[in-house]
């Protein structure tokens, strides 16, 4: 019987080493998941054969545009400095290098998608199509007549 309690009391210690094991992982990599969010939906879910050539002729003005007046928004709504690289840096420059930052890894998934040949499935919104031949006769025969 003392066999079993010692087989019990290991499994125990095993099982809080796992769950401490667990905490620590997850408090390290809690901070990367939103950028690992933000290169999973470039990666997997933009069809960059499309949106390249999008951004070609023209579509490259509008992601710059955007990515300054979501720099200017967010200065705007949390003005601060930011001791990023070692100096502060002042409201508006290192928003604006963080939100460059986020087009620059998109762009970089984009380019990777290319080349590990990582193209998503393309999704329609456009409804089924109705066959107009199928009628309701069929059911006279497999249901026995009844409706």
């Amino acid at each position: 019987m003392s066999e079993l309690l010692q087989l019990v009391e290991a499994m125990g210690v095993f099982l809080a080493a796992v769950a401490t094991f667990v905490a620590w992982l997850g408090r390290s990599l809690l901070p990367w998941l939103p950028g690992g969010l933000w290169c999973a939906w470039w990666l997997w879910c933009v069809n960059w054969k499309h949106a390249w050539p999008i951004l070609a002729r023209g579509g490259w003005i509008v992601v710059a545009l955007l990515t300054f007046v979501s720099a200017l928004a967010w200065s705007g709504v949390f003005p601060s400095s930011c001791p990023c690289l070692g100096f502060p840096l002042k409201n508006f420059w290192w928003q604006l290098g963080a939100c460059t930052t986020l087009v620059l890894v998109a762009l970089f998934c984009g380019w990777a998608q290319g080349r590990l040949g990582l193209t998503p499935a393309g999704v329609t919104f456009d409804p089924p199509e109705h066959h107009e031949e199928h009628g309701h006769d069929h059911h006279a025969t497999t249901h026995g007549g009844h409706h």
